[in-house]
This record gives structure tokens, sequence and C-alpha cells, in this order.
């Protein structure tokens, strides 16, 4: 450019004369700030045209980077139109490095109940194994059972089931409080016998009156309970083997003041009468209707026969009847999911039973089962078939034989059994 500020063409290019050629730069790529542009080729401006604005001044203590040049050429776009989205910088993590947070994950309200579920049902498993424990290694067992049962068989579990008069236990003052007396030795007031059958049928209580006569092996013919003084749990196994041809597999004793500690443990049992029942000899003073028995009520009960007329006969219906009430009640959720109830009835049962060294916990869980579903009327009851009744009762050998039939078979009790029982 001339100091005139007249421009000229370069000759070159066509220009005027030597001295008024003016020199043009072209900017390939971007626009530098502070310099006019005319038809994309920078010039200096006259004074009447206003040059580009200057750039704003960037705040104190900041750099500011220069725009980037715009590509020489544009880059390929995508066939929508819409210019591609950049890709984040990749990083890299050098060795050594902790891995990056992530963000924790929220433990649902459902895992932490079945966490804490399982935690309280795994306590609730110890505890009772050691309750179980404690309570069987209370428990008094005896040689009851023999190995070699001869001839005798039956099918599924049979249990004698034998309640004791021995007042061994009993101080004086019990037994004035049971009405028990003090009668030195032991005899058997009650004698049932528990069928659980194995293929199916119904379970079975048969009692057994205790003034049976039958034949005791090396006693000769006595009442049955006889058996029980002469040579205890082993004798009358054997006697009633002997005489019925039924395997017994396993033995549960409970004697007078036992009987009276399951029943207050419960709280007591319920039991609807009939009629009103007055007995001096048994302590008991019942009024008619459905009431509450303590343990010495329920004992009595048990007991009684002097008010009945038909003596023992109506005194086993009666012992059935309390069984029942008494597997109803610690069989029911109230006792199983309380603790303490449980426990009260647990140690009270480990204080008062009396099993063979053979019979186990399970076993004994067969044996409630198979009351209760006798109680809940799954089952059978009935006394053994009997033909001539006095002081002394014999049985009905032939309908006898039905029942012992069914036992050993593993059936049902024969309907006209049951219907003469009614």
């Amino acid at each position: 450019m001339r100091p005139d500020g007249e421009s000229g063409t370069p000759p070159e290019q066509g220009g005027g004369a030597r001295g008024t050629e003016v020199k043009v730069t072209t900017y390939r790529a971007g626009n530098v700030p502070g310099v006019s542009y005319r038809g994309g080729v920078p010039h200096s401006p006259r004074e009447d045209e206003e040059g580009p604005e200057p750039a704003p001044a960037a705040p104190r203590g900041t750099s500011v980077m220069p725009a980037a040049a715009e590509p020489a050429y544009p880059a390929a776009q995508p066939a929508g139109g819409e210019p591609p989205t950049p890709a984040p910088p990749a990083t890299r993590r050098r060795p050594g490095d902790e891995p990056p947070d992530r963000p924790k994950k929220r433990r649902s309200g459902f895992g932490r109940f079945l966490r804490w579920f399982l935690a309280i049902l795994l306590v609730i498993a110890i505890a009772l194994g050691v309750l179980v424990w404690w309570v069987w290694s209370r428990i008094e067992k005896v040689d009851a059972i023999p190995e070699d049962h001869g001839s005798a068989t039956s099918d599924g579990r049979v249990f004698l089931l034998v309640g004791s008069d021995s007042r061994e236990d009993l101080s004086e003052e019990e037994q004035s409080e049971l009405g028990t007396g003090s009668v030195e030795g032991q005899r058997t007031d009650t004698i049932m016998l528990l069928h659980v059958p194995g293929g199916g049928a119904r379970n079975a209580l048969v009692s057994i009156p205790r003034d049976s006569v039958v034949d005791i092996p090396g006693q000769g013919e006595n009442r049955i309970n006889a058996a029980f003084a002469f040579g205890g749990a082993p004798l009358l196994v054997e006697t009633i083997e002997a005489k019925t041809g039924v395997a017994i597999d396993d033995y549960v004793q409970i004697g007078f003041g036992g009987f009276a500690e399951i029943v207050d443990a419960l709280g007591g049992v319920e039991m609807c009468l009939d009629e009103a029942v007055q007995d001096e000899q048994a302590h008991i003073d019942l009024p008619a209707g459905c009431q509450e028995l303590n343990g010495a009520d329920a004992l009595g009960y048990a007991r009684a026969r002097h008010f009945d007329p038909r003596s023992d006969l109506g005194r086993v219906e009666r012992q059935r009847e309390l069984i029942s009430a008494i597997s109803d009640k610690a069989m029911s959720a109230g006792t199983l999911l309380n603790p303490l109830e449980l426990a009260r009835t647990a140690l009270a049962g480990g204080d008062a039973l009396v099993l063979d060294e053979d019979t186990g916990p399970l076993d004994m869980f067969a044996f409630v089962r198979g009351i209760g579903s006798v109680s809940g009327g799954s089952g059978d009851t009935l006394t053994v078939p009997l033909g001539d009744v006095g002081n002394t009762v014999t049985w009905d050998e032939e309908a006898a034989g039905q029942l012992w039939t069914a036992l050993q078979d593993g059936t049902d009790i024969p309907s006209e059994l049951l219907e003469e029982e009614q």
C-alpha cells in the first residue's frame, strides 16, 4: 500500500505502473481478531468505515484460549443431518490407582426381614433342642419292652400307657391334697393301648379294665393290674402280649403326682360333665356343666368310681376323655407357640413320665399326635369287649379276638365293636 492511501494492482495481475502495486495476503482458515475483512480478504478500513468490534476483555486473572480454527475441509456428517456426538475422552487408570467410587446398592426391606426371620428361627430351634435335651435327661427309663416278642405281632406302633397309683414320690401333704391315701406298693389304675397303624388305618385307643382276670406268667390267674405289682412294667408287658397276641413297641407310665402336675402346668383342662360328680374317697365335688379342672380335681375325676354304678367301666371312659383333653391342650397353638407354657409343660412331663429305655423323642411325638388324632375324631376309642362283669371282669374271647386281629394286621377296628361301645 502506498503512503498516500491509493491502491494499485500488482504487475503480474495487470496492475498499473511500478510503485503502485499492493501486496495481498490471503488467510486460508479462521478470522484474526481485530482485522477487517471484505469478501474474505483482510484490508485496512477507511476512516468512514467502522472497524470490527474489539473482543471483550477477559476477567482479571482468567486466561482465554483462542477460538479453535475451523478445519479447511468440513467433517462428514451423518445422513440425518445432525452433527455427530463427540465421544468422551478415554481415561486410563495407571497401576496402583484406586478404582472409582461406585454407588452402594440399597438393601431391600424384604431381604433384611428374611435375614432377621431366619435368625429368629435359628434361635428358636437351638432353644427347643436344649429344652428337649434337658427334659429328656430328667425322664426315668426302665427296661420294659422285651427283645423277643415270641408269637406276638403288630402293624405300625403300639404304645402301652399305664397310670400308676404309687404314692412313693408323694409327701404326706401331697397325699392329703390329692386324696390318694398312703397305700404302699404300686398298682395300675389305668391300662390303655394306643395303636398307630402303619398303613393308613384309623388310630385306636383301647382301655383294658384293671379288674380283668388274666393269666400272669409265673403268678397264675389274677387281676391284670397285679402283674404290675408283682413284676413292674416288664411283667405287665409280658402278660398283655401273652393274652392278646399283640406286640407292644413302647411303654409310657405316669404317676398320680405327675398327672396333676401336667394338668396344672397346662393351666387346667376343660371337661363337660352331664351330671354332678361327688366322691368323698376321690376328694371331688364337681357341678354339672363345662368347667376347668385343676390338677387335683382332674386326678380325682380320673380315679373316682364309687359314685358311678358302672364302677371301673365308667372310670376307664372318663380316663380316655381326660387323656384326650390333656393332649388337645398340650398340642394347641397357645401351648406350642408360648415359650413359657411349652417349657413349663415339658418340664412337668419330664418329671412325671417313665419310659422304656428305647423310646425316643420322636416316638413320644408320635404318641402325643396319636392321642390327639383320637380326641379330634379321626380315631376310635373303645374298651375291650367284656363277658362276665362283677367285682372282676372277663373278656368276650370272640369279640376281643377281632379287636386284637385288627391291631396285629393294622386294619380299622370292626364297626360292630364300636357300635357296641356306644
